[in-house]
């Protein structure tokens, strides 16, 4: 279903990662684990053009291409493919929560808005903030900001939904709500690529962790495989320290 071949990515001489290969099925969740500053995060932001690639070949369901010709058209039928939910939220100040999760169906998709704001409302009831649809941002907690960021996401009705770091930024209370709502949607078998430091959330909802330093994928295998028995020295010195923090 996506399909990564040969990615690369560099910010002026800074080469972030060369010959990126990697691919996900249908259904299937991956968690990207590493140090930080790896470039997980750019690694992420290059599949829906967020950040551009410099090389490469990306593939998401039946649209394919080279990263280096992309047209805009292309751009933009990759991004409909793909939601984003950000570190920081990313919520418009200006608008509701119901407005919020509302704005791309009208403005991306030219759905009507009324049929918008139904559809809204009813993922607003399904995250848990069905009483929050006439609230603004700055009303709501940080983990309210964060689930109403990922029903946004959801109204995309994307083929896989790319989260990046989404606990990044919550105080402590706030991390399980938005931790339940993504336990939820893996229930409900949607596609996911997840970097994150929760390493609990890895074992209990991954099919694959990803485990990725200094640019290069190092390896990948089931939760229990990783985690328990790691085969490169490196995923091993990065999961002792983990351990050691009392984070697994």
């Amino acid at each position: 279903m996506i399909e990564l071949k040969g990615i690369r990515k560099q910010f002026g001489d800074h080469v972030v990662f060369d010959g990126i290969d990697l691919s996900l099925d249908r259904g299937e969740i991956i968690v990207v684990v590493g140090p930080s500053g790896t470039g997980k995060s750019t690694l992420l932001r290059c599949i829906n053009f967020l950040e551009t690639p410099d090389a490469g070949h990306l593939t998401v369901g039946d649209l394919g291409f080279d990263v280096t010709g992309a047209t805009r058209e292309q751009i933009l039928a990759l991004r409909r493919r793909t939601a984003f939910v950000f570190q920081n939220y990313a919520l418009f100040a200006n608008k509701t929560a119901l407005q919020n999760v509302a704005e791309g169906m009208i403005v991306v998709d030219g759905m009507p808005k009324a049929k918008a704001y139904a559809k809204a409302r009813e993922i607003l009831e399904r995250i848990g903030l069905a009483d929050k649809a006439d609230a603004y941002p700055a009303s709501l907690s940080g983990g309210q900001q964060q689930r109403v960021g990922i029903g946004r996401a959801m109204a995309a009705n994307a083929d896989v939904i790319l989260f990046d770091e989404p606990t990044s930024a919550l105080d402590p209370q706030w991390v399980e709500e938005v931790l339940g709502l993504m336990k939820r949607l893996a229930a409900e078998h949607q596609t996911m690529i997840v970097v994150t430091h929760e390493m609990q959330f890895a074992r209990e909802v991954a099919d694959r962790v990803v485990f990725m330093d200094q640019g290069r994928i190092i390896e990948q295998a089931p939760p229990a495989e990783l985690f328990s028995q790691p085969k490169d020295e490196r995923t091993q010195q990065f999961l002792r320290k983990i351990l050691a923090a009392n984070v697994v």
